[in-house]
């Protein structure tokens, strides 16, 4: 019988499904703002701000940030988990990505609904 050392790392499916999920949703967004421009003509200031001022759109922003940075999450946590052999400097650059993605998250939040 095999036995499994667990050290806190995360196995299978739920990470695989968090890639494709969040690459959806990126995906969708991108279309999105595709679209926007050919239907549009293109995006100028105007359209930007517009686009920007539409609650909906700074909602459906932050849901592709938020999964522009969890997708990030996902893949350099196993990039370290592979590389990275010691457990104590893996923990610290592991620390240091989630640390920075979340720094991202909050100035994502404060650039869609901040002092503007």
């Amino acid at each position: 019988m095999v036995e499994r050392i667990v050290v806190g790392a995360h196995y299978g499916l739920k990470d695989w499904l968090v890639q494709r999920i969040s690459a959806v949703v990126m995906a969708l967004y991108t279309l999105l703002w595709l679209g926007i421009a050919w239907f549009e003509g293109g995006v100028d200031d105007a359209l930007w701000r517009a686009l920007f001022a539409n609650g909906a759109f700074r909602v459906a922003t932050a849901l592709f940030g938020l999964a522009l940075l969890w997708h990030a999450w996902v893949g350099m946590r196993d990039i370290w988990m592979d590389y990275v052999k010691p457990t104590a400097l893996r923990l610290t650059v592991e620390a240091l990505t989630a640390l920075t993605l979340l720094g991202y998250a909050v100035w994502m939040i404060d650039l869609l609904w901040g002092r503007g």
